[in-house]
Formats: C-alpha cells, structure tokens, sequence
C-alpha cells in the first residue's frame, strides 16, 4: 500500500535524528491519533480508538523536524502511508509507518512563528552537503563583537536579545526574540 494520507495527532515520543551510511538526515518519532466524539448523555467530549503511527522523515524536512517539534505538541502530518507485516515466535506483527512529506504544528491546539530557512530554491532540488555546518541565525552575545549588557534608548539594559527579519509580501521588518523565535511587540 502506498497511500498519501493526512493526519492530525500527538507527538508520543522525542523525535530521533540520524544520518544514513550515505548522508541523508533522518528523523523520526511515533504519532497518536485519538478519535472525539460527543457524548450526548453525559454531555461531554470522550476518547475514542487510539490508531498509532511511526513517522518517518528525510533531508531537510528530518532537519527543521528535529528543530521544531517536541513530545507532547500537536501536529498533523502529510504523507505515504505503509502498513508492513512480520511474524515472530509464530505471531504476526503489523505497523502502520508515514513517511512524511510535510509535517506542522496544528493551530487548532497553540500558535506557532514559522521562521523560512534561507536560500532561492526548494529544499527538495537542493543536495544534502555533508561535513558543512549552517549559518547561524541567531548569533550569540560574543558573536557580535560586543561585550556585556546591551543598553536600550532609555538607558536600561536590555532583558531580550531581539533580530530584525523580513517577512511578509511586502518583506516589512519585523522583530523577533532570538531565543525563543517569539514575535516581538506584535500587532493584531
């Protein structure tokens, strides 16, 4: 079976990273599942059916996974569904894997900053470079040759270290919080 499917669910365990014997990221993590319904009698929402998945990602999408999404988050996932078999001491084992093609988080559940990684073209035309390590976006304190407490206009020394990104159709600036990737002083 190699179905593409949508999935909205729970991140039941630490996503893993790895490398393949070839260079090629890989990140994974197991998915749940769990069906609503509303109970008239009680007058509540109750759990249903718990389906189980292991998710499975490659390349750039394993990257930004292992970067992005923690145990617990609610997220939804986009890709081929494969349901295998084996047998072992005479009982037959079966395990449904998705093998991503996008995941995100599910808004329905939290917001999230979506932060666009850098370059003109698709992550999937773009070969994996092996032995290189990425720009770093957020550079530290040291990195930007000064030394000590950064002073506001006022005089205060600032609490949060904040980057000026562009973003938008019309590539405005705006500000984010370095370390947490937060929207600073963001306007509805």
């Amino acid at each position: 079976m190699n179905d593409i499917i949508t999935v909205r669910g729970f991140v039941a365990s630490e996503p893993r990273s790895s490398t393949t014997p070839g260079g090629t990221g890989t990140a994974s993590f197991r998915l749940g599942s769990t069906a609503r319904r509303f109970d008239r009698a009680n007058d509540a929402w109750v759990d249903g059916n718990t389906n189980w998945f292991s998710v499975q990602a490659f390349r750039h999408l394993a990257g930004n996974i292992g970067c992005s999404v923690k145990k617990g988050q609610r997220v939804i996932v986009v890709g081929k569904l494969k349901l295998r078999q084996w047998e072992h001491d005479g009982k037959i084992y079966h395990v449904a894997e998705i093998v991503a093609e996008s995941v995100g988080h599910d808004l329905m559940w939290g917001s999230a900053n979506f932060i666009r990684t850098s370059g003109s073209t698709s992550p999937q035309s773009v070969p994996a470079a092996t032995g290189v390590e990425p720009e770093n976006p957020w550079p530290s304190a040291d990195e930007d040759g000064e030394e000590g407490p950064h002073d506001d206009e006022d005089g205060s020394v600032a609490a949060e270290r904040e980057v000026i990104l562009s973003a938008g159709e019309n590539d405005e600036a705006v500000l984010v919080h370095a370390d947490t990737g937060e929207l600073v002083d963001a306007r509805a």
